[in-house]
């Protein structure tokens, strides 16, 4: 499978390049990058992986549509109309699109849910931190344990999710979701989802110390969509955990 990686100066881009060339069953069709010519790039490609910019998204979302070629979009930070326009786009092309492709986040993904569904009345807060350089706040990894945790309590992510406290803000509710994000450094990414409740506390924490686990994940759903019909897809799905 020949493969065009887009957003190729990020170290996201880079780090897809060389699992690209390292994967027995995947070659570099192309690179891209925004400003550049995405049309004639994706033409010497069988399937796109982005790791770029959300505003780049719907410009890489008509392309794909008008070539009708299958996409991996790992980009996070879209805006509700930029996820509009993936789910519309995934009624015409396969599009795997989740916050992060490790596999062993997507563990800790289906882990949160299984977690949430036992101790769906305990205080739930959500930890993150990342290296300096993102750009974006909370991470796409921990915005998508907050939507788990969302859909098994029956909590509205726009309305419960507490991003950071400061000042008297009162007693803690119960119907509530803390996420505090932390930047420092260069860490790839930590995650953290924490149960508490009088007498105990039960956490669930991922670490990731190389970005080679991401982009391996990407290549990985990249070869999985080859043969699969129009829709939108997550990296459950990749890996068989969605139910």
């Amino acid at each position: 499978m020949k493969i065009l990686v887009t957003g190729i100066s990020g170290r996201m881009g880079q780090t897809v390049k060389l699992a690209v060339e390292q994967n027995e069953q995947t070659e570099l069709g192309a690179t891209h990058d925004v400003g550049q010519d995405v049309v004639a790039a994706m033409q010497q490609a069988d399937c796109t992986i982005d790791f770029s910019f959300h505003g780049f998204t719907p410009e890489l979302l008509d392309t794909a549509v008008a070539q009708g070629k299958p996409l991996v979009i790992g980009t996070t930070g879209h805006t509700d109309e930029e996820r509009a326009a993936i789910k519309a786009a995934a009624t015409r092309i396969p599009i795997v699109y989740a916050s992060n492709y490790s596999v062993g986040v997507n563990t800790l993904f289906w882990l949160t849910r299984k977690a949430t569904q036992i101790l769906r009345d305990y205080d739930i807060e959500i930890i993150e931190m990342h290296h300096h350089h993102k750009l974006d706040a909370p991470s796409g990894t921990a915005r998508t344990l907050a939507e788990v945790v969302c859909k098994e309590t029956g909590m509205d992510y726009d309305k419960d999710v507490m991003h950071g406290r400061e000042g008297l803000v009162g007693a803690r509710p119960q119907r509530q979701i803390g996420m505090h994000s932390m930047r420092g450094g260069d860490v790839v990414g930590d995650h953290t989802v924490i149960y508490a409740t009088d007498g105990e506390r039960v956490e669930l924490t991922h670490k990731a110390s190389s970005r080679m686990t991401f982009a391996g994940g990407a290549v990985r759903a990249a070869l999985w969509l080859a043969d699969k019909p129009a829709g939108l897809y997550s990296m459950q799905d990749v890996l068989g955990f969605a139910d």
